[in-house]
């Protein structure tokens, strides 16, 4: 792609689009060989184009997605790690290649912290940010109670403070903020690990409102003109001072969310009507508080919602709550979301123990008997979650070793994926054009080829820390810094209207 665009803007766009129609039917990329060899007759684009389809056709060949696994939305990113919640974009045309002033279309401050990814429906971008304010004279958080004993993580801070928590919405083709609102203005029910934020929920969105998420202080829906549709009210949901994590989920008519507190007695899923806020249904859950977003498979004839859990792997029926079966959970910190595809669920943990469970989805499961096809013990994070891409499931250590395993299998392809330099990492794995992309909290961000060899492609850094994962849509990466929130691509048209 970057020969062509060496070559001139017109054999670029030829390019472009001849990566597109190879990956949209595999004959018109024939046809359109065709065409531009006769109109462009010379030997050097002749010799580009061949070695840009042989370059499709080794991309599509590592990295063919099975038919029944996840596919980001090309268009659209409209909630966190996509359309799927895969982590994976099926864009052809996104960059590999940036620093602090190459391919930076635009950088725009964002007020006051949040781990939220930025989510985007076609020219709007909405993140939420966490405003902190002045102590708040007596307030604090509740007495958490482990085991019996009374608990305060030495990291556990906030709830002493006044905390402002908005939505913005961003234009994406000059990245100004449209408009801002604030959703709560006061104090917090509890604590948050110092290192997390009062905006670490990704919103949600199906085109018509924005879902956003902040724990005990509230549900929101607001429509694209910044106009509060509802709120809804979860009550007072204990996080053992660590704050918030899990994001909405969007099915047909519903917004679910999952509601796990301190030590499991008051957990729950709930689900509400997308347009009036009104519940829908509510599932309680005998599981320790987690971080965990859960995930939508198809399995079968029907859809099921998958959840991460300390004791119990659940699966839900998302338009009724119905439980469907449950298996044992991953016995540690229900942190990192569930990925699926190849007709499996596979959920991990990385502290304290590490594990990965794959769970096979027939569609016919009932009960507590799933089918464990595979487990394997190491390699897995504290916070970022896996990514399955094509035939492999790769996941990252909190320095950011990478394991790639076969997905249908478990098999070990390689364990050693490591980084040139010491880093640490909170965002999670994303994939794309073949290559799997990892941001460190000190800006650096590794692309790494995808595929059973670890190869580094490139680093590219910013030069300001990275919590949140990257989103990807028309043609850009969106990666939101501890400052900034970036829009990463080669000079193109805006994406399309609102």
């Amino acid at each position: 792609m970057l020969l062509a665009v060496r070559l001139g803007r017109t054999v670029g766009f030829f390019c472009v689009t001849l990566s597109r129609s190879f990956i949209q039917d595999g004959k018109l990329i024939f046809a359109q060989v065709g065409r531009l060899s006769r109109s462009f007759r010379t030997p050097e684009v002749d010799r580009l184009m061949k070695t840009h389809l042989a370059l499709s056709l080794v991309i599509l060949a590592s990295v063919s997605l099975a038919a029944d696994g996840p596919a980001g939305n090309g268009s659209n990113w409209p909630r966190w790690r996509g359309a799927e919640g895969s982590g994976v974009s099926t864009e052809s045309n996104l960059p590999s290649e940036w620093s602090d002033s190459k391919n930076i279309l635009w950088k725009t401050p964002i007020p006051g912290r949040g781990h939220s990814s930025p989510i985007i429906w076609n020219n709007r971008i909405f993140l939420t940010t966490s405003i902190e304010g002045p102590v708040v004279p007596g307030a604090k958080a509740p007495v958490h109670m482990v085991n019996g004993q009374e608990f305060l993580h030495p990291d556990s801070v906030g709830a002493d403070r006044k905390y402002t928590l908005k939505l913005l919405a961003l234009d994406a083709a000059s990245g100004k903020i449209v408009w801002e609102r604030i959703a709560y203005d006061g104090a917090v029910y509890d604590n948050r690990h110092r290192k997390n934020t009062y905006a670490s929920s990704t919103p949600a969105t199906d085109g018509e409102r924005v879902y956003t998420y902040f724990g005990s202080e509230g549900l929101y829906a607001y429509d694209f003109n910044g106009e509060l549709v509802w709120k809804g009210d979860l009550g007072k949901i204990g996080t053992i001072g660590m704050g918030v994590g899990t994001s909405p989920v969007l099915f047909e008519n519903l917004v679910i969310v999952q509601c796990d507190s301190e030590m499991g007695e008051n957990s729950f899923i709930v689900a509400f009507d997308k347009k009036t806020g009104k519940q829908v249904w509510r599932a309680a859950r005998k599981v320790l508080v987690s971080w965990a977003t859960p995930v939508l498979a198809r399995a079968g004839n029907r859809t099921e919602l998958i959840t991460n859990g300390t004791e119990f792997i659940i699966s839900y029926d998302p338009a009724t709550g119905k439980e469907l079966w449950r298996t044992k959970g991953v016995d540690n910190n229900a942190i990192p979301s569930p990925v699926v595809g190849h007709g499996l669920a596979i959920l991990s943990t990385g502290f304290p123990a590490k594990k990965v469970i794959a769970i096979r989805l027939d569609g016919k499961t009932k009960g507590d008997s799933p089918e464990i096809v595979w487990t394997y013990d190491r390699g897995t994070a504290y916070v970022p979650s896996p990514v399955l891409y094509g035939d492999y499931l790769y996941l990252t250590t909190d320095n950011g070793i990478l394991t790639c395993l076969e997905a249908k299998t478990g098999k070990v392809v390689y364990a050693d994926g490591r980084l040139p330099v010491p880093a640490t990492f909170t965002a999670s794995l994303v994939a794309y054009q073949g290559m799997i992309l990892q941001v460190s909290e000190d800006g650096d961000a590794f692309v790494i080829a995808a595929g059973p060899k670890h190869q580094l492609v490139r680093t590219n850094s910013l030069g300001e820390p990275i919590y949140a994962t990257p989103a990807m849509a028309g043609g850009r990466l969106y990666i939101r810094g501890d400052k900034h929130l970036y829009a990463i691509g080669a000079a193109a048209p805006a994406p399309g209207g609102q």
